[in-house]
């Protein structure tokens, strides 16, 4: 799904509008953007930028920063975001560890928490981990709506929970899930309630707008139900989304940690089309196309650690064998970096001769290990395939940012315009 560049003058697309304007005052910086600059970059008419700005203002979301420097007419009020005015919670949860950030609007973490994790425990000592490490950063936000806290009076919108002083109250509008969901987890299914609470549109911000939790695939990101997760088959069917809301009291929004790193890596900057490849305790990538991410029809495109590189190879968690994960990871428990990287490399061509990418980032606690190891030996199959081809290679880097950030945009995106978070 591509992004709309343009704004539109009608009310039906008021939040869009507010939405381009919000993007252009995070990109701005501390330095500021004049109304005149913001009509003239969306395409907006002065008097509807004028509107949006006021709301923006009253909201506590934007303030003035004071003037452009006369180039012989009025000088120009600059505006600029103010990032403390909310914040969301993102959230990492690897197999056996949880990493949760707090982040404002501008994308700045201000607060973090690490714990170690089991996510074979079962769905109930998860939950209870996450909602614990989110109740804990949300206590540290302090003060109004407009300043950005959360604290006694802070503001609710219809279909919104509340956040009080201790952090996030249930709301019992929440979504629970389906039945077969829960059948699926084995839980006995809680009954239906009413209401489902949406990201909030920019005219109406509570302090905290909401979660985002990145882990393994396969899942389906629409509903926020887990599908088999490799090596741990009992999570299937769970309604993740659904309990943690419920939990917490705020939107949440789960999707699979290669994507959401992708996006933190296409909001942060990196333009055209790459593909971040993940090497942790699993291996997986994250697509972006044209700028936006991809997911595929059914939420499941990414699962690039089973594709099969060695027929009759050895057996994969997944139940194929063969398949680069399990190559991979066999070669680093012997210490044969130069051989997981070959592979990684191996496949990441693969990818490239698929999709045409410009660009492949290399993340993930593995890599972070050795990164020049896993980047020259990467290199070198992609360098050897492009000479053989007549090519430029395509470049290898390592990828900067984490997971649990970019998970913290699949919140945001959405106040931001990005209709693929």
């Amino acid at each position: 799904m591509n992004r709309t560049n343009g704004g539109a003058n009608l009310l039906a697309l008021r939040s869009h509008n507010t939405a381009l304007v919000l993007d252009l005052l995070r990109g701005s910086g501390a330095e500021g953007i004049s109304r005149l600059e913001l009509a003239e970059r969306t395409g907006l008419t002065p008097q509807a930028v004028s509107k949006i700005t006021a709301r923006l203002r009253e909201e506590g979301l934007a303030v003035e920063a004071g003037h452009r420097a006369s180039t012989g007419g009025k000088r120009r009020t600059v505006l600029r975001l103010v990032p403390g005015a909310g914040h969301a919670v993102g959230v990492h949860l690897d197999r056996d560890a949880l990493r949760a950030v707090l982040v404002d609007l501008a994308g700045t973490v201000v607060a973090e928490r690490s714990a170690a994790l089991d996510l074979g425990a079962g769905a109930d000592a998860v939950v209870a981990a996450v909602a614990g490490e989110v109740e804990t950063l949300a206590k540290g936000v302090r003060g109004g709506c407009g300043a950005g806290g959360v604290g006694p009076g802070a503001c609710s919108s219809a279909g919104v929970p509340e956040v009080g002083a201790g952090g996030v109250r249930p709301y019992p509008g929440q979504s629970t899930g389906t039945p077969e969901d829960w059948a699926g987890a084995g839980r006995p299914y809680p009954g239906p309630t009413s209401g489902t609470p949406e990201i909030p549109a920019a005219e109406s911000l509570p302090a905290l707008l909401g979660v985002g939790v990145a882990l393994p695939g396969p899942l389906d990101h629409t509903r926020g139900v887990l599908h088999r997760v490799t090596g741990f088959p009992e999570w299937d069917g769970f309604p993740l989304r659904d309990a943690l809301g419920r939990r917490l009291g705020v939107p949440v929004v789960v999707d699979k940690d290669t994507n959401a790193a992708a996006l933190g890596l296409a909001v942060a900057g990196e333009r055209g089309s790459f593909a971040y490849l993940h090497l942790g305790t699993g291996l997986g990538a994250g697509l972006v196309i044209e700028g936006a991410v991809h997911r595929g029809a059914r939420t499941g495109a990414g699962e690039f650690g089973h594709q099969v590189v060695q027929l009759d190879g050895p057996p994969c968690d997944c139940g194929d064998r063969g398949c680069v994960e399990a190559l991979c990871l066999a070669a680093v428990a012997r210490g044969d970096l130069a051989e997981a990287a070959r592979v990684l490399g191996i496949a990441a061509g693969n990818l490239i001769a698929l999709l045409d990418i410009d660009l492949v980032l290399l993340g993930g606690r593995t890599v972070a290990t050795a990164p020049d190891a896993f980047l020259r030996g990467v290199a070198a199959v992609l360098d050897e395939r492009a000479r053989r081809a007549g090519e430029e290679p395509v470049p290898v880097r390592a990828a900067p940012g984490e997971v649990a950030d970019g998970a913290a945009q699949l919140v945001l995106g959405p106040l931001f315009g990005r209709a693929d978070a």
